[in-house]
Protein backbone atom coordinates (compact mmCIF):
# COMPACT_ATOMS: atom_id res chain seq x y z
CA UNK A 1 0.00 0.00 0.00
CA UNK A 2 1.38 3.49 -1.02
CA UNK A 3 0.72 7.00 1.06
CA UNK A 4 -0.51 9.45 -1.29
CA UNK A 5 -0.96 12.98 0.94
CA UNK A 6 -2.46 15.91 0.03
CA UNK A 7 -1.70 19.24 0.49
CA UNK A 8 -4.18 21.93 -1.85
CA UNK A 9 -6.05 25.05 -1.52
CA UNK A 10 -8.90 23.82 -2.97
CA UNK A 11 -10.74 23.99 0.73
CA UNK A 12 -13.51 21.21 1.65
CA UNK A 13 -17.04 22.63 0.51
CA UNK A 14 -16.54 21.75 -3.25
CA UNK A 15 -16.25 18.90 -4.85
CA UNK A 16 -12.67 18.84 -5.93
CA UNK A 17 -10.67 17.32 -3.30
CA UNK A 18 -13.19 14.13 -3.39
CA UNK A 19 -13.63 14.28 -7.12
CA UNK A 20 -9.96 13.83 -7.01
CA UNK A 21 -9.62 10.86 -4.73
CA UNK A 22 -12.36 9.31 -6.72
CA UNK A 23 -9.66 9.55 -10.07
CA UNK A 24 -7.18 7.90 -7.26
CA UNK A 25 -8.75 5.32 -6.22
CA UNK A 26 -10.35 4.25 -9.53
CA UNK A 27 -6.84 4.07 -10.99
CA UNK A 28 -5.49 2.00 -7.98
CA UNK A 29 -7.60 1.23 -5.40
CA UNK A 30 -5.19 0.01 -2.80
CA UNK A 31 -3.49 3.72 -2.42
CA UNK A 32 -3.64 5.21 1.55
CA UNK A 33 -4.96 8.92 0.65
CA UNK A 34 -4.38 11.37 4.02
CA UNK A 35 -5.45 15.19 3.72
CA UNK A 36 -2.79 17.00 5.06
CA UNK A 37 -4.62 20.38 4.49
CA UNK A 38 -6.59 22.01 2.28
CA UNK A 39 -6.93 24.98 3.37
CA UNK A 40 -3.90 27.03 1.92
CA UNK A 41 -4.56 30.77 1.34
CA UNK A 42 -6.44 30.36 -2.50
CA UNK A 43 -3.12 31.23 -4.71
CA UNK A 44 -0.69 31.70 -2.33
CA UNK A 45 2.16 29.36 -3.57
CA UNK A 46 4.21 30.13 -0.52
CA UNK A 47 1.97 28.74 1.66
CA UNK A 48 1.95 25.69 0.07
CA UNK A 49 5.72 25.60 -0.28
CA UNK A 50 5.86 26.32 3.98
CA UNK A 51 3.26 23.36 4.64
CA UNK A 52 4.90 20.92 2.46
CA UNK A 53 8.10 21.92 4.12
CA UNK A 54 6.64 21.66 7.42
CA UNK A 55 4.99 18.45 7.08
CA UNK A 56 6.48 16.38 4.91
CA UNK A 57 9.35 14.82 7.25
CA UNK A 58 6.86 13.38 9.39
CA UNK A 59 5.62 10.94 6.92
CA UNK A 60 7.31 7.56 5.88
CA UNK A 61 9.79 7.47 3.34
CA UNK A 62 8.24 6.27 -0.14
CA UNK A 63 5.47 8.91 0.62
CA UNK A 64 3.71 10.51 -2.42
CA UNK A 65 2.93 14.12 -1.92
CA UNK A 66 0.69 15.73 -4.51
CA UNK A 67 0.68 19.23 -3.25
CA UNK A 68 -1.76 21.65 -5.73
CA UNK A 69 -2.17 25.02 -5.48
CA UNK A 70 -2.00 26.24 -8.43
CA UNK A 71 -2.78 29.84 -10.26
CA UNK A 72 -1.12 28.84 -13.30
CA UNK A 73 -3.37 26.18 -14.20
CA UNK A 74 -4.24 26.18 -18.06
CA UNK A 75 -0.92 28.47 -18.81
CA UNK A 76 2.55 27.26 -19.85
CA UNK A 77 3.45 26.20 -16.14
CA UNK A 78 4.75 22.59 -16.31
CA UNK A 79 3.23 19.62 -14.60
CA UNK A 80 5.59 18.05 -12.75
CA UNK A 81 6.45 14.74 -10.94
CA UNK A 82 9.90 14.89 -8.59
CA UNK A 83 11.43 11.93 -6.39
CA UNK A 84 13.82 13.14 -3.77
CA UNK A 85 15.45 12.38 -0.43
CA UNK A 86 12.89 8.90 -0.73
CA UNK A 87 9.53 10.66 -1.25
CA UNK A 88 7.74 11.76 -4.33
CA UNK A 89 6.09 14.45 -5.36
CA UNK A 90 3.63 15.57 -8.20
CA UNK A 91 3.00 19.36 -7.99
CA UNK A 92 2.56 22.04 -10.62
CA UNK A 93 6.63 23.93 -11.62
CA UNK A 94 5.51 27.34 -9.69
CA UNK A 95 7.55 27.16 -7.11
CA UNK A 96 5.06 25.57 -4.46
CA UNK A 97 8.36 22.73 -4.28
CA UNK A 98 11.04 25.80 -3.64
CA UNK A 99 11.34 25.11 0.23
CA UNK A 100 11.52 21.19 0.03
CA UNK A 101 14.45 21.07 -2.58
CA UNK A 102 16.02 23.51 -0.92
CA UNK A 103 16.80 20.78 1.96
CA UNK A 104 16.94 17.80 -0.32
CA UNK A 105 19.74 19.09 -2.23
CA UNK A 106 19.40 15.99 -5.35
CA UNK A 107 16.53 15.17 -7.25
CA UNK A 108 15.09 13.81 -10.43
CA UNK A 109 12.47 15.69 -12.21
CA UNK A 110 10.18 14.38 -15.20
CA UNK A 111 7.53 16.68 -16.89
CA UNK A 112 3.82 14.71 -16.65
CA UNK A 113 3.28 15.06 -20.58
CA UNK A 114 2.69 11.24 -21.19
CA UNK A 115 -0.67 10.79 -21.98
CA UNK A 116 -1.30 7.21 -20.78
CA UNK A 117 -0.98 8.76 -17.45
CA UNK A 118 -3.69 11.09 -18.08
CA UNK A 119 -7.13 11.46 -17.87
CA UNK A 120 -8.80 11.48 -21.63
CA UNK A 121 -10.10 14.45 -21.68
CA UNK A 122 -7.57 17.09 -19.59
CA UNK A 123 -10.02 20.30 -19.06
CA UNK A 124 -7.94 23.55 -18.96
CA UNK A 125 -8.99 24.29 -15.02
CA UNK A 126 -8.71 21.40 -13.26
CA UNK A 127 -5.63 19.51 -13.90
CA UNK A 128 -5.69 18.03 -10.40
CA UNK A 129 -8.44 15.67 -11.72
CA UNK A 130 -7.26 15.12 -15.06
CA UNK A 131 -3.11 15.42 -14.68
CA UNK A 132 -1.89 15.10 -10.85
CA UNK A 133 -4.44 12.81 -9.24
CA UNK A 134 -3.98 10.19 -12.47
CA UNK A 135 -0.14 10.65 -11.84
CA UNK A 136 -0.43 10.08 -7.64
CA UNK A 137 -2.04 6.90 -8.59
CA UNK A 138 -0.17 5.59 -11.33
CA UNK A 139 3.21 6.14 -9.26
CA UNK A 140 1.61 4.67 -6.30
CA UNK A 141 0.39 1.45 -8.45
CA UNK A 142 4.55 1.51 -9.19
CA UNK A 143 5.02 3.66 -12.67
CA UNK A 144 8.44 4.23 -12.88
CA UNK A 145 8.41 7.97 -12.53
CA UNK A 146 11.42 8.04 -16.04
CA UNK A 147 7.44 7.36 -18.25
CA UNK A 148 5.87 10.51 -18.00
CA UNK A 149 7.61 12.60 -19.63
CA UNK A 150 11.44 14.21 -20.58
CA UNK A 151 13.73 15.28 -17.55
CA UNK A 152 14.22 18.42 -16.39
CA UNK A 153 17.03 19.84 -14.50
CA UNK A 154 15.99 22.93 -12.79
CA UNK A 155 12.28 23.73 -10.91
CA UNK A 156 11.10 27.56 -10.64
CA UNK A 157 11.86 29.16 -7.31
CA UNK A 158 10.20 31.27 -5.11
CA UNK A 159 12.15 33.47 -3.06
CA UNK A 160 13.69 32.59 0.18
CA UNK A 161 11.55 34.25 3.63
CA UNK A 162 13.72 37.16 4.97
CA UNK A 163 15.60 36.69 7.41
CA UNK A 164 18.98 39.49 7.78
CA UNK A 165 20.99 38.43 10.80
CA UNK A 166 23.79 40.53 12.48
CA UNK A 167 25.62 40.61 15.42
CA UNK A 168 22.52 40.53 17.77
CA UNK A 169 19.46 41.80 15.63
CA UNK A 170 17.32 39.50 13.44
CA UNK A 171 14.59 40.59 10.89
CA UNK A 172 12.30 38.13 9.76
CA UNK A 173 8.94 38.57 8.53
CA UNK A 174 5.56 36.74 9.28
CA UNK A 175 5.13 33.85 7.32
CA UNK A 176 2.00 32.03 8.53
CA UNK A 177 -1.45 32.81 10.74
CA UNK A 178 -2.79 29.95 11.65
CA UNK A 179 -6.72 28.86 13.08
CA UNK A 180 -5.40 30.25 16.76
CA UNK A 181 -4.18 33.30 15.45
CA UNK A 182 -0.46 32.94 15.96
CA UNK A 183 2.26 34.65 13.86
CA UNK A 184 4.59 32.07 12.72
CA UNK A 185 7.70 33.93 11.48
CA UNK A 186 11.25 33.27 9.37
CA UNK A 187 13.18 33.59 12.02
CA UNK A 188 14.26 29.77 12.73
CA UNK A 189 15.34 27.11 13.65
CA UNK A 190 15.34 28.22 17.17
CA UNK A 191 15.91 25.33 20.05
CA UNK A 192 15.80 25.61 23.54
CA UNK A 193 19.23 24.37 25.24
CA UNK A 194 21.15 24.04 28.43
CA UNK A 195 20.56 26.75 30.97
CA UNK A 196 17.65 28.68 29.21
CA UNK A 197 19.50 29.14 26.02
CA UNK A 198 18.44 29.73 22.68
CA UNK A 199 20.30 28.05 19.47
CA UNK A 200 18.83 29.59 16.51
CA UNK A 201 20.81 27.95 13.39
CA UNK A 202 19.39 29.96 9.94
CA UNK A 203 17.59 27.32 7.78
CA UNK A 204 18.78 27.29 3.98
CA UNK A 205 22.24 28.58 4.90
CA UNK A 206 20.80 32.56 5.47
CA UNK A 207 23.50 32.66 8.13
CA UNK A 208 25.76 31.40 10.76
CA UNK A 209 24.66 29.62 14.12
CA UNK A 210 24.71 31.54 16.98
CA UNK A 211 23.37 30.95 20.79
CA UNK A 212 22.10 33.34 23.93
CA UNK A 213 19.71 33.60 26.61
CA UNK A 214 16.17 32.93 26.14
CA UNK A 215 15.72 35.83 28.75
CA UNK A 216 17.88 38.55 27.20
CA UNK A 217 15.87 38.85 24.01
CA UNK A 218 13.23 41.54 22.65
CA UNK A 219 10.79 41.27 20.01
CA UNK A 220 9.18 43.66 18.26
CA UNK A 221 5.86 43.24 16.38
CA UNK A 222 4.01 46.79 14.96
CA UNK A 223 3.82 49.44 18.18
CA UNK A 224 4.31 45.77 20.98
CA UNK A 225 7.41 45.11 22.58
CA UNK A 226 8.12 41.39 24.25
CA UNK A 227 10.43 40.48 26.41
CA UNK A 228 11.74 37.17 26.89
CA UNK A 229 11.01 33.76 24.67
CA UNK A 230 9.35 31.34 26.63
CA UNK A 231 8.49 27.72 26.47
CA UNK A 232 4.92 27.26 25.57
CA UNK A 233 1.70 28.87 25.81
CA UNK A 234 1.04 28.34 30.03
CA UNK A 235 4.23 30.26 31.40
CA UNK A 236 2.22 33.54 30.07
CA UNK A 237 -0.71 34.89 31.86
CA UNK A 238 -3.89 34.44 29.82
CA UNK A 239 -4.24 36.88 27.49
CA UNK A 240 -0.84 37.90 27.96
CA UNK A 241 1.12 38.43 24.15
CA UNK A 242 3.91 36.33 24.28
CA UNK A 243 6.85 34.89 22.20
CA UNK A 244 7.70 31.46 21.66
CA UNK A 245 9.35 28.63 19.99
CA UNK A 246 6.55 26.77 17.98
CA UNK A 247 6.35 23.16 16.95
CA UNK A 248 8.44 23.22 14.08
CA UNK A 249 11.19 25.28 15.46
CA UNK A 250 10.28 29.10 14.29
CA UNK A 251 9.72 32.05 16.27
CA UNK A 252 5.77 32.08 17.02
CA UNK A 253 4.26 35.28 18.19
CA UNK A 254 0.52 34.37 20.39
CA UNK A 255 -1.14 35.42 22.90
CA UNK A 256 -2.25 32.72 25.68
CA UNK A 257 -6.25 31.94 25.00
CA UNK A 258 -5.70 34.36 22.63
CA UNK A 259 -5.84 36.05 18.88
CA UNK A 260 -2.39 37.43 18.04
CA UNK A 261 -3.07 38.25 14.82
CA UNK A 262 -6.94 39.67 15.63
CA UNK A 263 -5.11 42.12 18.39
CA UNK A 264 -2.11 43.37 16.23
CA UNK A 265 -4.06 43.69 12.98
CA UNK A 266 -1.05 41.83 11.70
CA UNK A 267 -0.82 39.91 8.20
CA UNK A 268 1.58 37.86 6.33
CA UNK A 269 4.41 39.51 5.58
CA UNK A 270 4.86 41.86 8.34
CA UNK A 271 7.79 42.75 10.45
CA UNK A 272 9.28 41.01 12.59
CA UNK A 273 12.81 42.12 14.95
CA UNK A 274 14.47 40.48 17.31
CA UNK A 275 16.82 42.04 19.64
CA UNK A 276 19.92 40.39 21.79
CA UNK A 277 20.16 42.53 24.60
CA UNK A 278 23.07 42.24 27.36
CA UNK A 279 22.51 41.22 30.73
CA UNK A 280 23.09 44.94 32.59
CA UNK A 281 20.91 46.93 29.49
CA UNK A 282 18.09 48.35 31.36
CA UNK A 283 14.09 48.64 29.92
CA UNK A 284 14.05 52.19 29.74
CA UNK A 285 16.98 51.88 26.55
CA UNK A 286 15.45 48.90 24.92
CA UNK A 287 12.39 50.75 24.91
CA UNK A 288 13.74 53.71 23.08
CA UNK A 289 15.78 51.68 20.93
CA UNK A 290 12.72 50.07 19.80
CA UNK A 291 10.99 53.19 19.35
CA UNK A 292 13.60 54.17 17.00
CA UNK A 293 13.74 50.22 14.97
CA UNK A 294 9.82 50.98 14.56
CA UNK A 295 10.97 54.03 12.11
CA UNK A 296 13.82 52.53 10.70
CA UNK A 297 11.66 49.69 9.54
CA UNK A 298 8.72 51.30 8.57
CA UNK A 299 6.28 49.41 11.39
CA UNK A 300 2.93 50.80 12.65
Amino acid sequence: MKTIALITDFGIQDIYVGVMKGVIRDIYAEAEVIDVTHGITPQSVREGALALLHSYRYFPSGTIFLVIVDPGVGSQRRPLVVKAGGYTFIAPDNGILTYVMAEMKQFQAYILENPRYRRPNVSHTFHGRDIFAPAAAHVAAGVEITRFGPPIMELFQLPQPTLEISDNRLVGEVTHIDHFGNLITSIGWLRHVEEERLLLDPMLGQGAAMSFHADNVVVRVHNETIYGVRHSFHEGARGELMAHVDSNNYLEIAINQGNAAQRLDAAVGDVIELRITADDEDDSDIDADAATADGDMGVS
